[in-house]
């Protein structure tokens, strides 16, 4: 028993020795143009998943899914998020999917988080990721219409759909964000 314990310290010793050794010397490639290994995105994203799961907060969404608050997520995503996650117009975003992990593309595969998940990340990021924190960016009213929307964007009403698939501009810079202090 004690040459099976020493033989799994030895093997920790080695593996950990090996981790440093291959990163001390850069014998990890870190480009954010490579595709990631299929290991790589299920490790990857089952962590962020379970970690997302085990962290947000069990909050109900104040938003009520209606027109004006689809719409008005619609337009805070089309200034903070498209250009990584696509739009209605441009489902595939060339600067999402250059970044390592590419970013998710909401418009080809919709979110399947409950919506209190997708605020969390809204509101706190992914680390490893290009996914900011917008906490110190959006209030959280906005963090929760954002989340609204994208948890309807395959069900939103034909008004906003026409909006959506038409590429809508956002609103005036006055419109876009209220000052919120905090």
């Amino acid at each position: 028993m004690k040459n099976f314990i020493l033989g799994i310290i030895f093997i920790l010793i080695i593996f950990a020795v090996g981790a440093y050794v291959t990163g001390k010397f850069g014998l990890i490639n870190l480009r954010a143009d490579q595709t990631p290994s299929d290991f790589e995105k299920k490790f990857a994203m089952g962590a962020m998943d379970a970690s997302t799961e085990r962290h947000a907060p069990q909050m109900k969404n104040p938003i009520e899914p209606n027109e004006a608050n689809l719409r008005d997520g619609m337009h805070v995503y089309m200034m903070r998020c498209a250009e990584c996650h696509g739009d209605g117009k441009n489902p595939e975003s060339p600067m999402g999917l250059g970044a390592y992990p590419p970013a998710p593309q909401f418009v080809k595969e919709p979110a399947d988080m409950p919506e209190h998940e997708n605020y969390y990340i809204i509101q706190h990021g992914v680390r490893w990721t290009a996914m900011p924190s917008w906490q110190k960016v959006l209030s959280d009213q906005d963090i929760w219409k954002v989340a609204t929307f994208i948890g309807h964007m395959d069900k939103l009403p034909p008004a906003v759909q026409q909006d959506w698939s038409g590429g809508a501009p956002p609103p005036a810079a006055s419109e876009e964000k209220h000052e919120h202090h905090h």
